[in-house]
This record gives C-alpha cells, structure tokens and sequence, in this order.
C-alpha cells in the first residue's frame, strides 16, 4: 500500500473511532450534556485535532450517515432505466435487507442511534442540511438527464428543479428520511406493512411526472 493511501486509511478509522466515542457518550449523558472537550478527552485526542476531523458537534452524529449523502444521485446518475423506477428499486432492496438507513431495524443499537438524532434539534436541523445538499445533487443529475432529453417547446417537469426539492415535488430519494423517522417514532416492530405504502408514494411520485422524460 502506498503511503497516501495508508495516510487515508489512518483518516477514515480517525474518523470512525472519534464518532464511535461521540455517540456512546451521547447515548450514555445525552447531547447537550456531553463537550466536545469531553469527546476529545474520552478519544485521547487535543480539542482542536478533533475540530480539524469534525467542524461542527453535530458532526460527530452525523458521520454515521454521512455516506448516503447525495446516494440519490449516484442511483439516478447510474441507472439505465427511469430514475424514479431506480430510486424505487434502491429503497426497496434498502428496506428488505433492513438497512439502518432505512429505519426498518429494530437493533437496539440503532433505536438508540435514532432517538438521539430525532430528539436532537440542533441534529435534526444538521440532517435537514445533509438533505438538501442531496436534493441539490439530485436535482443536478435529473436536469443533466432532461437536458441530454429533452425536445423543443417541452419545459422541464414539475416546473423546474427547484419543484423537486420542495412540497410535493421532492425527490423521492429523500423518502428514506421520512420513513425511518416515522419508523423511530412509532417503535411498532417490524411488519410487513411497509410495501403498500413505499409502493403508494413512488406511484405517486411517478403520477406527478407522468408523460415527460423522467416517466
């Protein structure tokens, strides 16, 4: 292995390690309860070593899902087929293979992870970042997609980009969000319950575009 990538290699589990100390503390005290000059401590590291790896406090919760930033896009940018039949595919393999992500996980570890993010403000609102960074990129793609597409006199669907990051025209990518949170607040056990409605929301998703280029 090369020395750059060893040097990453060192970064990532840095990463990972500090989060790892975040979270336990959070969980154990509670979020608001914890320092950041706690973490450090806790992780054997100086406070502004720490900063370099996490600018913010609500990131050290945050890395944890940071991975799935902009995976809308990346399924959409990738496919071969209509993107709102992708990102389908995508959340429903998410959710049979009970990813996390998903809220469709009854681990106690990640019950735990999600009422910590959920009944945290300050991270609800660094999530809601995460999210619009996501629909941004998602909206990119889609505009890449109608613009390689699209014909003259035929206006972009919904009415423009923006539509696909608010109200009802918002990516259905981002549902998983909705979904776990709903999942984390009902805390009513797994069931098979979920398919009707996953189905139900992207058929609705796919009405809205119906007989432009993104059907």
């Amino acid at each position: 292995m090369s020395a750059s990538g060893l040097r990453e290699r060192k970064r990532q589990r840095m990463y990972q390690v500090v989060s790892d100390v975040a979270i336990r503390l959070f969980l154990e005290k509670g979020f608001d309860a914890v320092s950041v000059a706690e973490v450090a401590a806790a992780a054997e590291i100086s406070k502004p070593t720490l900063f370099r790896y996490f600018p913010a406090k609500e990131d050290l919760v945050l890395h944890r899902i940071a991975d799935h930033e902009g995976e809308a896009a990346r399924v959409v940018a990738a496919a071969e087929g209509g993107p709102v039949e992708a990102l389908r595919r995508h959340f429903l393999e998410g959710l049979e293979r009970c990813d996390p992500v998903t809220g469709l996980n009854d681990d106690p570890r990640v019950l735990a992870f999600h009422g910590l993010l959920y009944e945290t403000p300050s991270l609800v609102a660094r999530a809601h970042t995460h999210q619009e960074r996501s629909e941004a990129a998602l909206a990119e793609v889609l505009g890449a997609i109608w613009t390689r597409g699209s014909r003259p006199g035929r206006s972009w669907p919904c009415g423009g980009s923006s539509r696909w990051r608010t109200g009802v025209g918002s990516p259905p990518g981002s549902g998983w969000r909705t979904y776990g949170r709903t999942r984390w607040r009902r805390r009513s056990g797994r069931s098979g319950g979920w398919r009707p409605g996953c189905r139900r929301a992207f058929g609705a998703h796919r009405a809205v575009i119906r007989g432009n280029k993104f059907n």
